[in-house]
């Protein structure tokens, strides 16, 4: 790898971390404001297809985490519920 390489290399981690940096300040500073109360997050009024999403991301996390650990009755559950879950984002699709 020439220095040019490396310098240009160098830059790039540079500017990442940066910006980085720069969404982690910003994260605090949003979660620590007064307008973003825990009881802000039950209050949230989610439409059934953002829910859907919602958890279609638990369930493929659970069934990660289910089949590392070769626990394949549990990720028969999971398969089927997200089978359902499926169904409701399909009906989104269509539209």
């Amino acid at each position: 790898m020439t220095n040019k390489e490396l310098n240009d290399l160098a830059s790039r981690i540079v500017a990442k971390m940066m910006h980085l940096k720069t969404m982690e300040d910003w994260f605090e500073h949003a979660r620590d404001s007064e307008t973003a109360a825990d009881d802000d997050y039950f209050s949230l009024e989610l439409s059934e297809e953002y829910k859907a999403y919602g958890e279609t991301a638990k369930l493929l996390t659970l069934l990660n985490l289910f089949q590392e650990d070769e626990n394949y009755e549990v990720c028969a559950i999971i398969k089927r519920r997200l089978d359902a879950v499926n169904k409701i984002l399909d009906k989104y699709d269509e539209e």
